[in-house]
């Protein structure tokens, strides 16, 4: 299957990229700066630099691949947890307007499937902008992907699982988990331990 991964350079993206190249599926990975395209390219995807909130780039990119699956990895969070109550309007924009974007894309491409990361817990700000994120994708007849708080390399919490009481996930699990629903119908779906 062709798939269109957005943020192919992210949390999850990093070991998904090789799960998914290794199942046979030829990859274009996005990042939106020119010095993470060679680690797109390592991991054995397709680099695509591009800014999500670049409507017609994004279209043209997303097109000149012709997937058949695109699959949405985006977030945008600072590298340090202690900026996480600063950044919250950029990851809502990113959720709101980057998914909106993603999707027009898809369409234009003709792509059948989408895939969303969205959260198995309700952010600090309340569900209101998980549920828009989320409308959007089911309108599309895609699949969201609820992952529990991510624990693993790359992670904020690299060294061991967060003990808040949060659904969690080990990262490297949430993206062998992800391939299970490459061909799953519309709906929701949690990622996360027992």
């Amino acid at each position: 299957m062709r798939i269109f991964l957005a943020g192919a350079s992210g949390a999850i993206g990093r070991p998904l990229v090789p799960l998914l190249i290794g199942a046979g599926h030829e990859v274009a990975g996005t990042t939106r700066s020119e010095e993470r395209a060679g680690l797109v390219r390592d991991l054995g995807a397709t680099p695509v630099v591009v800014d999500v909130y670049d409507e017609a780039a994004l279209r043209e990119a997303v097109v000149a691949f012709a997937p058949e699956l695109v699959m949405h990895q985006l977030t945008d969070l600072p590298d340090d947890a202690a900026e996480l109550p600063a950044s919250m309007a950029a990851n809502t924009r990113i959720r709101d307007v980057g998914t909106a974007n993603l999707i027009a894309a898809a369409g234009a491409a003709g792509a059948s499937r989408l895939l969303a990361q969205s959260i198995a817990w309700i952010p600090a700000g309340g569900a209101e902008s998980r549920e828009r994120h989320e409308a959007q994708v089911l309108e599309f007849g895609g699949v969201v992907l609820r992952y529990g708080m991510f624990y693993g390399p790359g992670t904020y919490h690299e060294d061991g699982r967060p003990e808040d009481g949060s659904p969690r996930i080990e990262v490297t699990a949430a993206a062998r988990r992800t391939l299970d629903y490459l061909e799953a119908p519309s709906g929701i779906v949690e990622i996360v331990e027992d």
